[in-house]
C-alpha cells in the first residue's frame, strides 16, 4: 500500500458522495475525543424495527484493532463480542449473546480470558445468526494445540446459543470460518479440513494431511457444506491457496474470495460455483488490482455482501494491515468481469464497474484517509436503500504547544485540507461507530454512538431477505458411469480460440480440414492435464528447500494424462473430480506451447464443464483486456462447429459424421465414447479419410518403452484411472537416463560405440583420468560440490556454471585476461587506486572466470533447446528414444523440480 498524505486539491475536490445532514456536529464532537453520553443524545431520529448484530472489539487488549489478514484466516485477535440490539437505534439496549460461552476460561481475578469472533451472518428469516467463534488461547499450549476456530449459532426467539459440531473432537479437526446458511437450510463454511483432499491422499498411498496454501505458511482453508447438525461434512472447493468469505447469491450461485497463487501470487479475486461444487468459474477481478492512477496496488477483494439490486458490495483489502479499516465499492459484475472489461455482450460500456458504496473521500491508498475508514457495510433489503456502517472519521493527533509538559498528550482534532498536509499532525487512532446511511434522506445517523478504545468490526440485521433459488447445476445425473468413477468430462470448443479472436495458423475452418492443413501442420496436438501436489506441514514431513531444485514456484506437480486434440482445435475427455487441475497445450513432440494455465481447475462427478478456448493474460493492462473464464461474459466461441447434420465435416472420414454446431471433439465421442486420458502419448489420425489421402502415421511415446524406472505404477500403466498420475522425480527417472548403458557391440562382444551419457559427460575418463566433461557439461548422479542437496548432473543442466580446464592435473575454473571498452588491460587496484605489482615489479592483469548457461530452464522443455538441440539434428540424434526425449519434456514442463512427491524427498 502506498502511504503518502493526500494534497489539498485532492481533499477539496473529494467530498462526501452523500452529505451528512443531522449528525455532523456530533461526530465532529465525538472526534475531538468527548464522550457523549446518552443524556446529551436528542430523540432517535429514526427507528428500525428489526434486531442488529455487531461484533464489538475491545481495543484496550493488545492487538485487538488488527486488520484480519487474507493470507492467515485462522489467525486470532482477542477481544470480541456479540451484542445483539433489539432494534437498529441509538437507545436501544447492548446484550452480550457470546457471555455465556467459555465462562470456565478465566484468568487469576476471575474474568473470562479475551475470545475473538468474525464471519457474522444471518438467516434469511431473520431468526437466526451464525458465525465463527475461537475459544480463548491457552498460555500452556503450544501454537499447534491451540483451540481451533468453530462454527456457532444463536436462536433469537430460544436464545440459545450453540456449537454446530457438537463433537469436541470433530469440531477441533480444522479451522472453520466463514459460515453461512444454503437455502436448504445446510451450512457453507470454509475450512482447513480438506475432507476431499485427504481422503484423495488415502487413494494416492499417503498419509492424510491438510495442505499448506502455495505460499507455504498455514494450511489451505476451502469450501465446505454440512448439514445443519453439523455432519455429512462434504469439500466442494479444491483451491490450492485460500477460498474465503463465501456468499450465496439470489441465484443461488456462491461466490467467494479465492486466492490465486497458481505459480506465485496474482491476487485474490471473486469466483462463483454452484454448491455441489460444479460450474466452477471466476466471476470478477482478475485484472482489476489497480489504484485509482492505474498502477498496480495491492488491493483484494473480500468481505462479500450482495445488494437487493444484485450488485455485490466487497472490501478492498491489502494483504497485510496494521489498523482495522479500509473501504467498500460496489460492483456490478452483472456487466463487467473487471474494472474496465465489460462482458462481451455489453461491450459498449467503459467503466469502471466499481462505484464507492458510501464516501467518495475514502483513500486507503495514501496514508491518512481523508474520508477515514469503513470496518463493515450491511445493505438492508427493506426496500429503502440503507445501509448499516462502521465507521472511523478522519482524526489527527494536534503537535503540542511549545514549553508543554513532559506528560502532556497531544489533542485529537478533525482531519482539515490545511492539517492533512502539515507533517507537524500525525495520525490519531480510529474511533469507531455504528450508522445508518439513508440515501434518500441524505443522512449519516448513529447507531451506536463512538466510544475511545472500542470498535465495531461487524454488523448484520436480523432481517427477512429472499431465500436464495436453486441454482442449475451442469451435473447430469443420468451419467452414472461416470459419477461412479468419480469422473467429470472438460470440452473445450477449439485451443486457437483466444477470447474471440481465432489463432489458429489458417483458420479454424481450414484447420477442420485435412486435405487443407495436414496433420504434421497443426501446431496444437495434445492437451497435458496435470494435478497440484498438496504439501505438508513441517510436523507431518519437513522435507528440504532443495526437493523443490531450481525454482519453488511451480512447488511441485504430477501429470495426469494426454488426450488428442482435434484438427479444428476441439477436446472433449473425462477427468478426474475432486482434483484441482491445470491445462497444457503440447506439440507433437510433446513440448509445451502455449503458455502455463495458472488457475486451477476442477469438475464435479458427472460434470461436464465447456469452455469456448485460451486467454492471453500477460498483457496487465486493465483496459485492453478481453474476458475470458467466465461463461456469461465471453465472446461467441470461433468455432461454430459443424454446418450439417448427418454428413462429415469437408474432406474428412464419413464413419464421423457430424451433427449441427458440433464441435469435432463433440463427434467423435458422440459416436465412440468419451475417452479417458492416457499416461502415453498417442495419436491416430481418424479424421482422414482414407478414400481421399493416406492417413498420417500414428504417434505412441509410451512409459513402457522406457528402459529405466516408470514414474507410473504397473497397474496404471495396464489401465489409466482417476487416481493414476505420473510423478517424475529426477533422481529417480531423469538420472537413470544418464546412467543408461547405450553401448554398441559387435559381433564379438565388444564395444565399438558407448553412447552412454556419463561416458563423456564426465570429469573422468574410461580410464578414470580426469578430463574435462565434454561440452562443459558434467552428468553423473554423484553429490554436486556446489550443493550436496543436488545431484552434480542436476545442478549443471539448471543453474548458470563456469567453464574448467585442466591445469597441472587438477580441474579448475579457466581464467581469461579483462580487457576495458577500448581493448586497454584492466589491472588490479588497491585501496587508493593504485596498481597492484607482483613480485616482479609488474602490473596484475585482472582475469575472471567463463560463465556457461544452463541447458535447461524451468520454463519448460521449448526454453531448453541447448539440450534438445543436439538430440533433434545435431551430434546426438537418436541418442535418447522418442519415449525418454518425451519424460523429460514434460518433466520440464511442469517445473523441472527436483522430486515432485514430497514423499519421495530427502527430509530434514
Amino acid at each position: 500500500m502506498m502511504t503518502r498524505r493526500p494534497n489539498i486539491d485532492y481533499f477539496l475536490t473529494k467530498s462526501l458522495k452523500n452529505v451528512m445532514l443531522c449528525s455532523c456536529v456530533l461526530v465532529l464532537a465525538a472526534c475531538g475525543g468527548e464522550n457523549i453520553t446518552g443524556e446529551e443524545q436528542a430523540p432517535d431520529p429514526v427507528v428500525i424495527d428489526v434486531p442488529i448484530a455487531v461484533i464489538k472489539r475491545d481495543l484496550s487488549i493488545e492487538d485487538a484493532d488488527m486488520q484480519r489478514s487474507i493470507t492467515e484466516p485462522s489467525l486470532f485477535i482477542p477481544g470480541a463480542s456479540l451484542i445483539l440490539k433489539a432494534r437498529a437505534n441509538a437507545s436501544a439496549v447492548e446484550v452480550d449473546i457470546s457471555a455465556s460461552a467459555f465462562t470456565d476460561r478465566l484468568d487469576d481475578e476471575g474474568n473470562r480470558l479475551p475470545i475473538d469472533i468474525k464471519d457474522l451472518e444471518s438467516s434469511y428469516d431473520g431468526s437466526r445468526l451464525i458465525f465463527s467463534m475461537r475459544a480463548p488461547a491457552d498460555e500452556d499450549a503450544d501454537d499447534n494445540e491451540q483451540p481451533t476456530w468453530n462454527i456457532w449459532e444463536y436462536i433469537v426467539e430460544t436464545q440459545e446459543l450453540r456449537r454446530v459440531i457438537s463433537s469436541d473432537i470433530v469440531a477441533e479437526t480444522g479451522e472453520d470460518t466463514g459460515p453461512v446458511y444454503l437455502a436448504d437450510g445446510r451450512i457453507l463454511f470454509s475450512s482447513t479440513r480438506q475432507r476431499g483432499n485427504q481422503a484423495r491422499l488415502l487413494d494416492e498411498g499417503k498419509p492424510q494431511y491438510a495442505g499448506l496454501e502455495e505460499g507455504r505458511d498455514v494450511h489451505a482453508s476451502v469450501l465446505h457444506v454440512m448439514d445443519a447438525n453439523g455432519e455429512n461434512i462434504e469439500q466442494i472447493s479444491y483451491n490450492q491457496s485460500h477460498d474465503l468469505d463465501p456468499l450465496v447469491m439470489p441465484n443461488g450461485k456462491i461466490i467467494f474470495s479465492r486466492w490465486d497463487q497458481f505459480g506465485g501470487s496474482k491476487g485474490v479475486h471473486l469466483y462463483q460455483m454452484n454448491p455441489d461444487g460444479s460450474d466452477l468459474e471466476i466471476l470478477y477481478g482478475r485484472h482489476s488490482h489497480i489504484d485509482s492512477e492505474g498502477n498496480n496496488a495491492d488491493i483484494h477483494f473480500t468481505q462479500t455482501r450482495v445488494t437487493p439490486d444484485n450488485r455485490i458490495l466487497v472490501a478492498l483489502t491489502p494483504f497485510e494491515k496494521e489498523e482495522l479499516g479500509t473501504d467498500f465499492v460496489a460492483i456490478d459484475v452483472a456487466n463487467y468481469i473487471d474494472n474496465f472489461t465489460p462482458i462481451a455482450s455489453a461491450n459498449s460500456l467503459t467503466g469502471p464497474a466499481q462505484e464507492k458504496a458510501l464516501f467518495e473521500n475514502i483513500d486507503i491508498e495514501v496514508e491518512i484517509s481523508p474520508g477515514g475508514y469503513i470496518a463493515a457495510l450491511y445493505p438492508l433489503f427493506d426496500g429503502s436503500g440503507r445501509q448499516l456502517f462502521s465507521w472511523s472519521q478522519c482524526r489527527l493527533l494536534a503537535p503540542l504547544p511549545e514549553n508543554s509538559a513532559d506528560d502532556a498528550a497531544p489533542s485529537v482534532v478533525p482531519c482539515s485540507a490545511e492539517s492533512l498536509v502539515d507533517p507537524t499532525y500525525e495520525k490519531a487512532p480510529p474511533l469507531y461507530g455504528l450508522w445508518m446511511f439513508d440515501p434518500a434522506e441524505g443522512t449519516q445517523l448513529p447507531l451506536v454512538v463512538p466510544q475511545e478504545n472500542v470498535s465495531y468490526s461487524e454488523v448484520v440485521a436480523l432481517e427477512s431477505r429472499p431465500f436464495p433459488a436453486n441454482p442449475s447445476s451442469t451435473i447430469d445425473t443420468s451419467k452414472t458411469a461416470l459419477i461412479d468413477a468419480n469422473m467429470g468430462v472438460i470440452h473445450i470448443r477449439s485451443v486457437y480460440d483466444f477470447a474471440g479472436d481465432d489463432l489458429s495458423p489458417q483458420g479454424i475452418v481450414n484447420m477442420a480440414d485435412p486435405t487443407v492443413v495436414a496433420v504434421e501442420q497443426r501446431p496444437a496436438r495434445f492437451l497435458r492435464i496435470i494435478k497440484s501436489v498438496s504439501l505438508p506441514d513441517e510436523d507431518t514431513l519437513d522435507i528440504e528447500n532443495e526437493a523443490f531444485g531450481r525454482s519453488r514456484n511451480q512447488l511441485m506437480r504430477e501429470v495426469l494424462g494426454y488426450t488428442p486434440i482435434q484438427p479444428d482445435g476441439s477436446v472433449k475427455v473425462a477427468v478426474p473430480a475432486k482434483v484441482p487441475f491445470g491445462i497444457s497445450i503440447v506439440d507433437a513432440q510433446g513440448r509445451r506451447i502455449s503458455a502455463r494455465h495458472e488457475n486451477w481447475l476442477q469438475v464435479a462427478p458427472g460434470e461436464t464443464k465447456t469452455c469456448n478456448g485460451c486467454h492471453d493474460g500477460s498483457n496487465n493492462s486493465a483496459i485492453t483486456l478481453q474476458p475470458h473464464g467466465r461463461a456469461d461474459a465471453e465472446y461467441a466461441s470461433i468455432n461454430t462447429g459443424a454446418p450439417s447434420t448427418g454428413v462429415p465435416f469437408p474432406n474428412t472420414n464419413p464413419v464421423l459424421f457430424a451433427d449441427l454446431g458440433e464441435t469435432m471433439a463433440e463427434t467423435f465421442t458422440r459416436i465412440n465414447g468419451v475417452p479417458d486420458l492416457t499416461l502415453d502419448i498417442l495419436f491416430e489420425d481418424v479424421w482422414s479419410d482414407p478414400a481421399v489421402q493416406i492417413p498420417a502415421d500414428n504417434i505412441e511415446y509410451r512409459y513402457a518403452d522406457l528402459q529405466t524406472s516408470l514414474p507410473i505404477t504397473q497397474s496404471c500403466a495396464q489401465n489409466w484411472t482417476s487416481i493414476c498420475r505420473a510423478v517424475i522425480n529426477f533422481p529417480d527417472h531423469i538420472q537413470p537416463l544418464f546412467e543408461l548403458d547405450r553401448s554398441t557391440l559387435d559381433a564379438e562382444g565388444m564395444v565399438v560405440a558407448d553412447n552412454t551419457c556419463i561416458a563423456c559427460h564426465n570429469r573422468f575418463d574410461a580410464e578414470n583420468q580426469l578430463q574435462v566433461p565434454v561440452a562443459q557439461l558434467e552428468l553423473t548422479g554423484n553429490p554436486s560440490p556446489v550443493n550436496a542437496d543436488l545431484l552434480t548432473s542436476y545442478r549443471e543442466l539448471m543453474f548458470n556454471d563456469v567453464e574448467l580446464e585442466l591445469v597441472d592435473g587438477a580441474l579448475l575454473p579457466r581464467l581469461v585476461l579483462v580487457f576495458d571498452n577500448n581493448g586497454n588491460p584492466v589491472y588490479e587496484l588497491d585501496e587508493e587506486g593504485e596498481p597492484i605489482l607482483d613480485p616482479e615489479g609488474n602490473p596484475i592483469q585482472v582475469t575472471q572466470q567463463v560463465g556457461v548457461g544452463s541447458t535447461m530452464s524451468v520454463n519448460g522443455a521449448r526454453s531448453s533447446a541447448g539440450f534438445f538441440a543436439p538430440f533433434e539434428t545435431g551430434s546426438h540424434q537418436g541418442w535418447l528414444s522418442p519415449a525418454e526425449l518425451k519424460m523429460i519434456s514434460e518433466w520440464l514442463d511442469v517445473g523441472g523440480q527436483n522430486y515432485n512427491n514430497p514423499f519421495d524427498a530427502p527430509t530434514n
